[in-house]
């Protein structure tokens, strides 16, 4: 069953998820550093897009829409009363993955919100520098200037273990 009213609107829904959840899931989990928030906000945008009357006109379209709702959905669950009045649960009591970003993912998730952010979508969903600028609603050389300081404190929390992050 879809979750959507809508049977066309429905399948239309379902096909997006299908091809675009994991980058949502990992976007909301580097933004959350929790698995249970991660999941909440994942659920949040795949909603909002059921109920929007958006008229996508390309995929990248859909793609920058997911990415800019997944984001604005974060920063409006940390500003939350709810999110301010609980305390997060070790999260390698709960969810442990085995994969190649296993150990730059907690350094990537340590970094300041602007910084893990572009960090995010230009490494992990290898977005070129003005894509992301144009979702972000800032100047390329804003993204390329954040892009460096974020190496730079992950070059330092690395202490020199990778030259070419």
């Amino acid at each position: 069953m879809s979750i959507c009213q809508s049977q066309a609107r429905g399948d239309w829904v379902d096909e997006i998820v299908d091809r675009y959840a994991d980058m949502v899931y990992r976007i909301a989990f580097t933004q959350t550093k929790n698995q249970a928030d991660a999941d909440d906000i994942f659920q949040e945008v795949f909603l909002k897009l059921c109920k929007s009357a958006v008229s996508f006109e390309t995929d990248e379209h859909i793609k920058a829409w997911l990415i800019r709702v997944t984001i604005n959905a974060s920063r409006k669950f940390f500003g939350s009363g709810w999110n301010k009045k609980t305390v997060a649960f070790p999260e390698d009591l709960v969810y442990e993955e085995k994969d190649q970003y296993t150990e730059i993912i907690p350094i990537v998730q340590s970094l300041p919100s602007k910084y893990r952010t572009v960090i995010h979508l230009f490494y992990f969903e290898d977005m070129p520098i003005a894509e992301i600028a144009k979702i972000l609603n800032l100047k390329a050389t804003t993204i390329k200037s954040q892009l460096s300081r974020g190496r730079g404190i992950i070059k330092n929390k690395l202490k020199g273990g990778f030259e070419n992050v």
